[in-house]
């Protein structure tokens, strides 16, 4: 079955999903929190969504990444905000 069928992904989910997976900073635990998918359903909804050269790409360029993995982080390193995070959320509230 498909990731984003079982979980009732729109498109707009499922390209903020890749983005978040491609963006060095954003654990995979941000990905389950804000859209309630695993990991390995993540992984999955990838390689399902994207060419398999990009996936492969994708895949190697994460596997072990520090910054991917909240329990492999350092302590001080609580959470990552994109600067893009405004324009991708059409958040109207500036936070600073």
């Amino acid at each position: 079955m498909k990731i984003a069928k079982k979980h009732q992904l729109s498109e707009r989910d499922i390209d903020r999903i890749i983005g978040m997976a491609w963006e060095d900073r954003t654990p995979f635990e941000a990905i389950e929190f804000q859209f309630g998918i695993t990991e390995a359903e993540v992984i999955k909804l990838m390689k399902q969504e994207m060419k398999h050269s990009s996936w492969k790409m994708w895949r190697e360029r994460v596997q072990g990444r520090k910054t991917k993995h909240r329990k492999l982080r350092q302590e001080k390193v609580k959470r990552f905000k994109s600067r893009a995070q405004k324009i991708i959320s059409q958040n109207k509230i500036s936070k600073r």
